[in-house]
């Protein structure tokens, strides 16, 4: 049975650090992996997700982050493993060889590009759920990438018939009513997990404690204390001191989008290496920030007061 204390309220999607020659830095994987538990960033760590960069990684690559982050930090933290892909065939080998690795929860992103329509996500999940019956699955929706929406629908017929089925990350902010809705959908042991750094006070207000995981947060890289501290004095009453510390932390998250950037990977990166954490590059074709864009990043973290 899945426990999502054992997974605690901040779960970092780890970034992936890429050196000059665009290889994966497994030796700053590894660092940036120690620095996060040992700062006590990270409740949990997930590797291989969206702010990871694991759609310009190869089926290896992305192996071969789940052996190194488990060697340096597995006996310290838990680890969950973003095994989705494009097709049904590499996610189950992907997800068979983390459950052979010793991960016992994994994250399964919609398929990207292929915009399935709901019966076939429902059998892509389906066959998952069947492959590996004994491993956790978290169900991943984030359709700004993936061009579809898992319907509520369709994750409360998976989550009713696939008892390891167990969860789901929710990118909030452009539907923040449907974490309302996939709780109305599932069974009151299935747990929500917010995917928006926007909308942790929000998910927690339509979900509470009970039904709400936490926060599956590329911010707490650099501000995992503020959160947590943010949760906690929400989650003891204190509503109106909660709802300013997230105001205050509002402006930092949206610097990360500037000049369209959609994924804040690279601007997070940027901010760890102004705070003197080196997180490596980004891989191509996202970039490092310009300048300009890490000037902006700075003044929000000093305004923050973060430097």
């Amino acid at each position: 049975m899945f426990d999502k204390t054992k997974y605690g309220r901040i779960l970092v999607p780890m970034l992936t650090p890429f050196a000059a020659d665009q290889s994966v830095d497994l030796a700053k994987c590894k660092s940036l992996a120690t620095y996060l538990v040992e700062k006590n960033m990270a409740d949990t760590l997930i590797l291989s997700g969206t702010t990871g960069e694991f759609h310009t990684q190869t089926f290896a690559e992305r192996v071969s982050v789940f052996e190194a982050v488990k060697q340096a930090v597995g006996g310290k933290i838990p680890l969950i493993a973003g095994v989705g892909c494009p097709s049904t065939m590499e996610t189950i080998a992907l997800a068979k060889k983390a459950q052979a690795l010793g991960f016992e929860t994994v994250m399964i992103v919609a398929p990207y590009y292929t915009k399935p329509a709901q019966q076939e996500l429902y059998a892509h999940y389906a066959e998952i759920a069947e492959a590996v019956p004994t491993l956790n699955l978290i169900l991943y929706n984030i359709p700004i990438f993936t061009g579809v929406n898992l319907e509520p629908c369709t994750v409360g017929k998976l989550a009713r018939k696939y008892a390891n089925i167990v969860a789901i990350k929710e990118e909030a902010e452009l539907n923040p009513k449907q974490m309302t809705a996939f709780l109305n959908a599932t069974p009151e042991n299935f747990i929500v997990y917010n995917g928006d750094d926007t909308m942790i006070l929000e998910a927690y207000t339509q979900g509470g404690d009970a039904r709400i995981g936490g926060v599956i947060s590329g911010a707490s890289h650099v501000v995992g204390l503020q959160v947590r501290k943010m949760i906690e004095t929400f989650l003891a009453g204190n509503v109106a001191e909660a709802a300013m510390m997230q105001r205050k932390l509002f402006p930092l998250l949206r610097i990360m989008g500037q000049n369209g950037r959609t994924n804040p990977a690279p601007l997070w990166k940027d901010a760890m290496k102004l705070w003197g954490v080196d997180a490596g590059l980004p891989r191509r074709p996202l970039t490092p920030g310009t300048p300009e864009e890490v000037a902006n990043v700075r003044k929000a973290m000093v305004e923050y007061g973060l430097l």
